[in-house]
């Protein structure tokens, strides 16, 4: 069954270049696992709640992909620059059956 990273950020990005050096390396990322991306910082209307300042979702063939691609070296190498850029709140999550 699909899996999905949902990465939903806090606040304002409050270093760009931290922010900057994280897009560059997770873009240079070459992994045997494959990622769709779902929704990245997509329009965002909030029907109930607090709207998060923004949001991401990957699509992972399981659970089992979706943790391996996390702890991955070299995805570990660029989350310093995402921590230092802005905070996030970043969880795995089941989908549905196909």
């Amino acid at each position: 069954m699909p899996a999905y990273i949902i990465g939903i950020r806090r606040t304002p990005v409050r270093d760009e270049n931290a922010m900057s050096a994280y897009q560059q390396r997770t873009r240079a990322l070459q992994s045997e696992i494959k990622l769709i991306p779902r929704v990245v910082y997509g329009a965002l209307d909030p029907l109930e709640g607090e709207a998060p300042e923004g949001v991401v979702m990957m699509e992972f063939e399981d659970m089992e992909a979706a943790r391996k691609w996390y702890a991955d070296p070299a995805y570990q190498a660029a989350v310093p620059f995402r921590q230092q850029a802005a905070d996030y709140d970043l969880f795995i999550v089941d989908g549905l059956n196909r």
